[in-house]
């Protein structure tokens, strides 16, 4: 089959699917390889940005999805008749960055990284498809366990976690710290315990 057909092939199935579509199963849908698959993506990526088009495809880990240019953004707010979301709050932040860099984590771990009950801070993050549960752990009362989504990945313009920006190194603690308890993730703790 001419690339050009593998092309127009993706391109049709991003488009009808309005969700990130994986690379596999672009594979699976084209009939290639997933290595192929990465190619067309790329081309498909430079067509979009060469003649400035209003869509462009934007890589989510191993996913692709079709979007509108945040460029055109006011036009097609106008078209739809969007409502901006209310911003996200100071402490939305730091949950979300919590998540996003422990993942996945019980609800119990970001408090007490936090200090103070966050679960209506959990709640409004996974009301805006930024954070979803990922299932529940092998620990007396199976808490839930959160991550991040691919919308989290959309609205801050990375294409996987490893994009995210590195923490800032700690100092050396000071003895007083090392006598003190460090947070640990209960993943973590049940990881060691094994």
């Amino acid at each position: 089959m001419a690339d050009n057909e593998w092309l127009a092939q993706a391109e049709a199935v991003l488009f009808a699917s309005g969700e990130p579509v994986s690379r596999s199963r672009l594979a699976q849908a084209l009939e290639i390889t997933e290595a192929e698959v990465e190619k067309v993506c790329q081309t498909l990526q430079k067509e979009y940005d060469a003649r400035k088009s209003g869509i462009m495809l934007v890589a989510l880990e191993d996913k692709y999805q079709l979007c509108s240019r945040p460029d055109y953004f006011a036009a097609v707010k106008k078209a739809l008749d969007l409502r901006r979301n209310t911003p996200l709050s100071q402490a939305a932040f730091e949950v979300l960055a919590i998540i996003a860099y422990n993942q996945p984590v019980t609800k119990a771990f970001i408090e007490q990284v936090r200090g103070v009950d966050c679960s209506g801070v959990v709640a409004s993050l996974c009301e805006k498809g930024l954070v979803t549960e990922k299932g529940r752990l092998e620990l007396p009362g199976r808490p839930l366990v959160y991550g991040t989504t691919d919308d989290f990945l959309r609205c801050f313009s990375v294409t996987s976690l490893e994009d995210l920006p590195p923490l800032p190194q700690r100092e050396e603690p000071t003895e007083e710290e090392n006598g003190q308890q460090r947070l640990v993730s209960p993943l973590s703790a049940g990881k060691n315990a094994e």
